[in-house]
């Protein structure tokens, strides 16, 4: 079939009801599609077990097994084909999931171009999962068992992999850009510091930090604000490398590192909380269960920074579904909330929300120095993990950029007190000071 590329393009056009915005290529070799200039990206099926995959998970799970499994790839930006891709794609407004396949199935339009793309690639039985696909097993859902699974899943993928992504900072959470000039390395500290200024750290105080990561919070706070702190998390890999950390920078008398789980601390109350990208892993059924949580581990006057991607809201919030892609290959079990539903379970557990931070613009910044970090390092990180895992990895943070940017998801810095029952916060009359 010397002419792939333009049949292909011609059945894409059938089921889209619109021409592909962007080049294809085929495995044959043969190219379709508009001419574009150089740089262009091309969108590229380097074999036909990519239409097999998509002939069995019609949609976006078989557009992501193609893509990890290195079936289907783009040349050039990637940035570019995402966001020209996008409107087509994965923003059509249709139904997703199980249901969105069922639908594909009633459509007689794509049920004709099923039977075009079978002439293309025999029925064979479906393509296996690429083995970076995630299986949580059972269990119910955010149990501390399965919790455990899902975090390694995401966290356990080696140490040295997460330096050539992240850089020497180690902090895996959207950064504070004064200037979009500024390093990755900088905007992470600014971040970190103002975490500590938004809890009015002091000398002696006591901290928890939820999701503790790789130890730079905790690290930086009992350095510059002299507190003593307990950074927890889920990940044995992270737990080993933020001890080291700790230890090598002398700080190992006033900061702890627990593999824990936060509904397992029995030895509050601390003076402050952070806790930084880790609520997205919580779930809607069990945030009610971390807000009350924390809210009983700090004393009264204390101070929660909660800092949390969050999505839209939905005119029927029932209707929300997990993406697929982000489901499968990097957050299992991982769920979105609006912001306007954390403050409120917030305020539900007793505390009082007192500041909310978008940092939306933030974090595309911070995101695309991430995929910028995994280029440069591409055949290191490839060799520390596998193909499949730096291309999940690619592809997440580079469309992630992309949905910050248009203001598909957001994140937020939430700053809570238990207040007393005297009503006295302890924050000063401006809080976007925060010096006190």
């Amino acid at each position: 079939m010397p002419e792939a590329a333009r049949r292909l393009a011609d059945l894409a056009q059938q089921a889209l009801g619109t021409p592909l915005p962007v080049r294809l290529r085929a495995w044959d070799g043969s190219e379709y599609g508009p001419p574009g200039t150089p740089g262009s990206p091309v969108l590229v099926l380097r074999r036909r077990r990519a239409l097999r995959r998509l002939l069995w998970q019609p949609g976006e799970l078989g557009l992501a097994r193609a893509w990890v499994a290195g079936d289907l790839d783009v040349d050039g930006d990637l940035f570019q084909a995402l966001r020209l891709l996008a409107g087509h794609l994965w923003e059509r407004g249709e139904p997703r999931g199980r249901t969105g396949r069922l639908a594909a199935l009633r459509d007689p339009a794509l049920r004709a171009v099923g039977r075009e793309l079978l002439k293309l690639t025999p029925p064979w039985l479906p393509p296996a999962p690429p083995p970076e696909e995630a299986r949580t097993g059972g269990g119910a859902r955010h149990s501390l068992h399965r919790d455990k699974r899902a975090i390694s899943h995401h966290y356990d993928v080696g140490n040295a992999f997460y330096e050539r992504v992240l850089g020497p900072s180690m902090v895996y959470s959207c950064a504070y850009w004064e200037s979009p000039e500024a390093t990755l390395e900088d905007a992470q500290e600014a971040k970190l510091d103002l975490v500590c200024r938004k809890l009015a750290l002091a000398p002696g105080q006591r901290l928890l930090d939820v999701g503790c990561g790789w130890g730079s919070m905790v690290a930086h706070a009992a350095r510059t604000y002299g507190v003593r702190a307990v950074g927890i998390t889920l990940s044995e890999e992270q737990a080993a490398y933020a001890r080291k950390r700790v230890a090598d920078a002398g700080l190992a008398d006033r900061v702890e590192i627990r593999v824990q789980d936060y509904r397992e601390i029995a030895d509050g109350p601390f003076d402050a909380i952070s806790s930084i990208g880790m609520a997205e892993h919580v779930g809607s059924a069990r945030y009610a269960e971390y807000a009350a949580d924390l809210f009983a581990l700090l004393r009264p006057g204390g101070r929660l920074l909660n800092h949390q991607i969050a999505r839209r809201p939905l005119q029927d919030e029932t209707a929300y579904e997990v993406d697929e892609f982000i489901g499968r290959y990097v957050f299992p079990d991982g769920e979105l909330a609006p912001v306007g539903r954390t403050v409120a379970q917030l305020e539900e557990a007793g505390f009082e929300v007192r500041d909310v931070e978008s940092l939306r613009e933030h974090y595309a910044l911070t995101l695309r120095s991430w995929v910028a970090n995994l280029e440069r390092h591409w055949a290191e990180a490839v060799r520390l993990t596998s193909p499949g895992r730096a291309r999940v990895w690619r592809l997440y943070m580079a469309a992630s950029a992309l949905s910050f940017e248009a203001n598909r998801i957001g994140v937020n810095q939430v700053l809570a007190v238990r207040t007393p029952d005297s009503g006295e916060s302890g924050l000063p009359l401006r809080t976007r000071d925060w010096r006190g």
